[in-house]
């Protein structure tokens, strides 16, 4: 596994390449990793798996896809958001959750609901250890009206952050269904995520052996904000989960002014109360990490 920052990487499962997002471009300056490589520099994808449709998940797929003829899977507004940027419907395919889909080499992939980020709670990105309260049964209308707020504020931290914006903007969406994917591979499951929500009754059941959880913002548990910290949102949806390792994603600085280098100690201690005979690593930046090495598969 590769990491290119944020919630993207490049898995490597035998012989097929399955990218996790395709967010790959960065604001100048931005203190986190910046990728070697722009999306349209990418010689090698079979698949590219989607999150949801924001840019910082989705922007450069429509480029990973026309240099390698890879078929995007995501939900219906990724589809429409990549066809109107020209990849043709042929590499394109719409899921909501329930499909289970064969990528090859002894590799399948199974897709479920989930839950975005209560993005629409903050203008910014708060510790790890940070609890917040409040803002419970706000309603959708409500909720949509704070995210506007959201996008100006983002769009008021600098010449760089706005250009990027101009450039990742790819007509009105939202979120565009949020999904969570696990893979099933010879060596072992893999959970991915890439952002803090989810619905408890369905990863109750999913039991991967590794799990990517996003570690940002206000996490969605069920619906509403958490109440407590994103530390603790981690660890209880490792305890539903139960995986042997954790991996987290979507958790480095990002976007100037807005996202954080987010500080791992408070999640590894939660983490270490909830389920503590699980791992969590930590792996770097484009190191080729082994997912399921030193793991005794289920």
């Amino acid at each position: 596994m590769d990491w290119y920052g944020c919630a993207t990487y490049r898995l490597t499962l035998g012989e097929v390449v399955v990218f996790l997002d395709a967010y790959i471009d960065r604001v100048p300056g931005a203190a986190g990793p910046q990728p070697p490589q722009r999306p349209e520099d990418i010689e090698r994808a079979d698949w590219i798996v989607i999150g949801h449709s924001h840019f910082d998940h989705l922007w450069g797929a429509e480029r990973i896809a026309a240099r390698t003829g890879a078929t995007i899977i995501g939900s219906h507004e990724t589809v429409r958001v990549m066809e109107a940027a020209g990849v043709p419907l042929a590499q394109l395919m719409p899921v909501a959750g329930g499909e289970r889909i064969e990528l090859g080499d002894g590799v399948f992939v199974s897709v479920y609901p989930s839950l975005h980020s209560c993005v629409w709670s903050h203008q910014g990105m708060h510790a790890a250890d940070e609890v917040c309260l409040g803002d419970l049964f706000v309603t959708h209308q409500d909720r949509q009206a704070r995210f506007g707020q959201l996008f100006e504020f983002i769009g008021s931290l600098g010449e760089d952050t706005k250009a990027h914006l101009r450039d990742s903007a790819q007509g009105p969406r939202g979120d565009g269904h949020t999904l969570v994917y696990v893979f099933d591979t010879p060596d072992g499951t893999l959970l991915y995520q890439d952002t803090s929500g989810h619905w408890s009754g369905i990863v109750a059941n999913l039991r991967p052996d590794v799990a990517i959880i996003a570690a940002a913002g206000r996490a969605n548990i069920d619906g509403e904000p958490i109440q407590g910290s994103l530390a603790q949102f981690v660890a209880r949806q490792a305890a539903l989960l139960r995986p042997k390792r954790v991996i987290l994603s979507h958790h480095d600085d990002w976007l100037p002014g807005f996202s954080i280098d987010t500080d791992v100690a408070p999640i590894r201690e939660e983490l270490a109360r909830w389920l503590p005979h699980c791992e969590l690593a930590e792996p770097g930046y484009l190191d080729g990490f082994d997912i399921f090495g030193g793991l005794t598969k289920r």
